[in-house]
This record gives C-alpha cells, structure tokens and sequence, in this order.
C-alpha cells in the first residue's frame, strides 16, 4: 500500500431496533416484492468509489436526503441551506435516529470569511427539574421512557441559527422536500427498515406514528407520517416560533404533563441556540476541530494528542500493534471524559489543559505498547448517545459538518399527539450524584455524545466529517483520521475499513471502569488479531457488531475539488456535481 497516496495526491487545501423483530412478523423470504438478506446486508462490499466533484457535494445516511441537499445546492442554495434540507428529510425517512425532537451541533467553514463558525443547538433539562425532585420519586437513574428523559429539543433552533446567518434560502424552501417525502410517503430502504421493527405494546407512544393500523414497515414499504408534514408546515409558515410558542410547544408540554413529566412552555420559550468558538488540536501538522463540553469532541482530540506519541505510520493498519494503541489511547481519555465534561455555564472543565500537548505527553507515559492497562484513573489538572451525520459543501467554497440526534432509537419513545415525531431523552446522560460536575440541574445542559468534526491545514479547510455512533463517536474521529493522515486512504476507504470499538470505560452518568473493558469488532478482523491483542491483556468479545456511519467531504484547492465518502454500514450517499 501507498499509504501516503491519498494524502499526497489531494493536498492540503447504526441504529440497532428497539427490541429486535416482532415474534409474529412475517420472515422476509415470505414477504412480497425485494428479498433482502439481511446477512449479506452485514456483510455487503465495501468498496466503493470515492465521490469526486466540483460544483457541490451532500454526504449523508439516506439517499433521498443527500438528493435533497443536492437540489437545494441546484436551487441556488449554499451547504447550509443543503444541511437544513437534507436533515429534514432525515428526520422523514430515518427517524429512529434524528428528527425534531432531537438536538444538533455544527461547524462550518464560511469562505468569504477565512473561519470557522461553532453552534451548539442542545437543549437544557427543564427549570423544575432538580436533583431533589429525582430523589423524590425514588430514582437512581433518569429513565429512558419517560419525560423525565426530556431536555429542550435544540434542532429546530439551530436550524434558524443557522439559515438566518449564513443561509441563501428561507426555512419554508428547505422544507419543500421533507414535505412531499412525509406527506406522499417514500420506500424504506434496507438497512433503516429495521429500525422499526420493534412491538408495539412496549412502545405505545409510538405505534400510531410509527405503525400506522397495526403495521410494521419493511424493505420497500412506502410510509406516511402526515403529522410530521403538518408539523414541518408549521414551522415553513411561522419559523422555529411554530415549535417553541405555538401549537407544537402546547401538544409537547401537554404530553408531558399527562405522563408526569416536568416540562414546561417557559423552558421551550426561553431556549436558544449558542455560536462557539470550535477548539482543535493538531495531529501530526493537521488541525482538528471539534465543538467544546458539554459535548464529548474533545475526547478525540485527547486520543489523537496521545496518539501522536507513536509512530502509527509504521504500523500495519488494523494491526494488533496498530489497535492496542488505539486502545491504550481511549482509555485514558475517556476517564477525563467521565470527570471533567459537563456544561461549562455550570462546571469548571479545564478544556485547554485537557488537549494540550504538555497533558498528553504525561499521560502517554502511561501507555505500555505491549501490555493493557486493566485500571485506568483520570488526569489531574490544576482547576481554579442514535444520530445521523452530514457533510455539505458548496460552489463558493464554503463546508459544513452537521449531527444531530434524538440520541436512543426514536428517543425517549414517546410521540407527543398529533406532531409525528418523538422527543430525544438527551436528558438520561445527566449525573444523579450531587458532587458530579454532569449532575442534574435547572437549565442545564447534559454531557452530549453527538460531535461534529472539522480539519484544515495551515489555516486552510480540509474535511468536515463525523462518525455517528454513541460513546464510539471519539473513537470513530481517531479511527478514520489515522486512516487518512497516517495511512493515506481516500475519505471513502477510510470509512470502508472495519472498525474496532472499546467498551467498559468510566461514564459522565456514574459507571465506572472494571478489568479494562471490552473489545468489540466489526466483521473482517483477522482471527489471529483478535488473537495478538488477548495475549497483550484485552479482553474480546465474541459477537460481531457495526460501529458508527461515517460521512465526509475532503477539500482541495486550485482548482477546487471535493471528495466525497460515504459510509456502507448506512443507507446512505456521497452525491456531488
């Protein structure tokens, strides 16, 4: 391999069911119309082509909404009105892992002004909402189905923060395809359609929505959700007023009240979206950016800081040598992900100290490249969660990196009436112990799994991408910015490769590390790599899982040329022109 190929050549310039299939759903070879195996579906080649153009590119997990994106592009929109269109027909046509309901982050390069721009559009726990009142009910952890789980929904907000700044067209435009798709229905395709297949008396509120009479969608189904067509009209109408004031905001408080939760119309009214100042790092001369806490980006920024201790380059990729790094690497970050990441409004988290290179180099020290570590304990600095991802760039130059996310398959699980979309249960990541700096409090934001990235050169943009994926997110950045930077490989074949993911560590919620985890693989890891790493201390899993979905869009300049990648653990597309 020519692991500098890419590189040199291009320059500088899955959300898993609920609850697994229904017991009496009809099996698939029975079914009329496509047969799907969905073995071979797992295991389906994964070498595309790399997506190559120049007028404009949408890299996203469905294809209909990467087509969105491209006719908004066509339509004389920019990458942001091509981000916002193509995350509401997301939130149409993959609605286990993002919709309205849910909260959103990006970074985006604006070309006229040589910068990066930061939003963080999460949402905040309701003011009635304390740590006493939890102990009241007698709760040890924030439920999953339950309002309890609510924050603020953000997306909307960031939406109109967004297309209000930097958009060309209005929010009723980039709805136009997310309408038609909800109102006249769209096949489901292979991969999201199992995302509905879970029972509905243990998701009652989202039957009517979701299993319109009594019916699962499958493979090739047309679905309605004429709901959220009329929700999306809304806000086509009266902007992200429809959502936060107005009849939305009305039938979200009025669900909640009546399943005992806490929300209330203030703590919609009062919400907005926040601009930040993304944070970065570099890795081996390449500026990687992330959006700061409460969100966990930082973390592979952390990785990669360790990382660059270790010649990878050297390595064979996916090697046991290669992985156990990796590892070494993630752990140690992740312990400060547990203690110091929380809402800066409402904790002291040292952000400089934690990706500083001084930081690193003393805690690289306690990597041993032969042995894993079976306790690993935070740093000391000195103090005074489903998702989609996608990346857009336009004519202009200008690039977005896009996420968001109900956070759990179809959140919380629950559908206020009549709005056709259920609300994210961001708010389980909250610390029910009162001395956590991610502890529940009124107006706060939770620790938050969803992080778009960003990398330029030399003050340059290079690529905007993400690796959707929960606790994996981190991970994923390193595992496919090792691929790139110190393998080479084009932004399609560095989300083609099989990725590894660690579990066990210590969490910001309060679980805490044992034995050093686990590590779990993706198909086509080598039997005798799994082998290699049980013999340096890891312990390996068994089964076989998929980690993440990846999309990114790789920059160069004179003349300029996008690269595209999409991830085949997804419906989706890379679509340029």
């Amino acid at each position: 391999m020519n692991r500098r190929a890419f590189l040199h050549g291009a320059g500088s310039g899955s959300v898993a069911a609920l609850l697994g299939p229904r017991a009496d759903a009809t099996p698939e070879s029975e079914q009329p119309g496509p047969f799907l195996d969905r073995e071979r579906l797992r295991d389906r080649n994964s070498n595309r082509s790399t997506v190559v153009c120049q007028g404009g590119i949408v890299c996203t997990s469905q294809p209909l909404a990467s087509m969105a994106g491209i006719d908004a592009l066509k339509a004389g929109g920019n990458c942001v009105d091509a981000a916002i269109a193509a995350n509401a027909v997301l939130g149409v046509t993959e609605p286990a892992s993002c919709g309205i309901g849910g909260d959103l982050f990006a970074i985006l390069w604006l070309e006229k002004e040589g910068r990066l721009f930061g939003l963080n559009a999460s949402g905040r726990a309701p003011r009635a909402w304390t740590l006493e009142k939890a102990r009241e009910r007698g709760l040890e952890r924030i439920p999953r189905q339950s309002p309890l789980s609510w924050s603020v929904p953000g997306c909307v907000s960031g939406w109109e923060a967004l297309g209000r700044r930097f958009g060309t067209r209005s929010l009723e435009q980039n709805l136009e395809a997310a309408i038609h798709y909800a109102s006249d229905g769209f096949p489901v395709s292979p991969i999201i359609s199992g995302h509905f297949a879970w029972r509905d008396e243990d998701n009652p509120h989202l039957a009517a929505v979701y299993h319109p009479d009594g019916q699962v969608p499958g493979f090739g189904d047309v679905f309605r959700n004429p709901a959220l067509a009329d929700s999306y009209r809304a806000l086509a109408r009266d902007g992200a007023a429809a959502f936060y004031e107005g009849p939305i905001a009305e039938r979200i408080v009025a669900k909640s009240d009546e399943l005992g939760g806490v929300m209330s119309l203030r703590d919609l009214a009062e919400h907005e979206a926040t601009w930040v100042d993304p944070v970065s790092a570099s890795y081996r001369g390449w500026d990687v950016w992330e959006i700061p806490p409460n969100g966990q980006g930082i973390a592979a920024l952390q990785i990669l800081n360790l990382l660059e201790h270790f010649d990878i380059a050297s390595l064979e990729p996916n090697s046991a040598e290669h992985l156990h790094l990796f590892v070494e690497a993630k752990k140690l970050a992740f312990e400060d992900r547990a203690r110091y990441y929380a809402d800066p409004q409402f904790a002291d988290v040292p952000v400089e100290w934690l990706i500083s290179k001084e930081y690193a180099a003393e805690r690289a020290k306690l990597i041993d490249p032969r042995r894993a570590s079976s306790r690993v304990t935070p740093g000391d600095p000195a103090l005074d969660s489903d998702t989609i991802y996608l990346a857009a760039a336009d004519a202009e130059g200008n690039m977005i990196s896009f996420i968001q996310s109900v956070y759990w398959g179809f959140g919380s699980g629950i559908c206020p009436d009549g709005v056709g979309f259920p609300i994210q249960n961001r708010g389980q990541a909250f610390s029910l112990d009162p001395g956590h700096r991610n502890r529940l409090e009124p107006g706060k934001r939770p620790f938050h799994t969803i992080i778009p990235a960003f990398v330029t050169r030399e003050g340059r943009p290079v690529l905007a991408f993400g690796v959707m994926g929960g606790d994996f997110q981190p991970q994923g950045h390193a595992q496919v910015l090792m691929n790139m930077i110190d393998f080479g490989m084009s932004p399609q074949q560095a989300g083609d490769q099989p990725r590894l993911a660690h579990d066990g560590s210590s969490t910001p919620w309060g679980d805490t590390a044992a034995d050093g985890g686990t590590l779990r693989f993706e198909r086509r890891f080598p039997d005798a790599v799994k082998k290699r790493l049980e013999e340096r201390g890891h312990r390996v899993s068994e089964g076989l899982s998929a980690h993440g979905g990846y999309q990114a869009v790789w920059r160069r300049d004179d003349p300029r040329v996008y690269f595209g990648g999409s991830d085949p653990r997804k419906d989706g597309a890379a679509l340029g022109y």
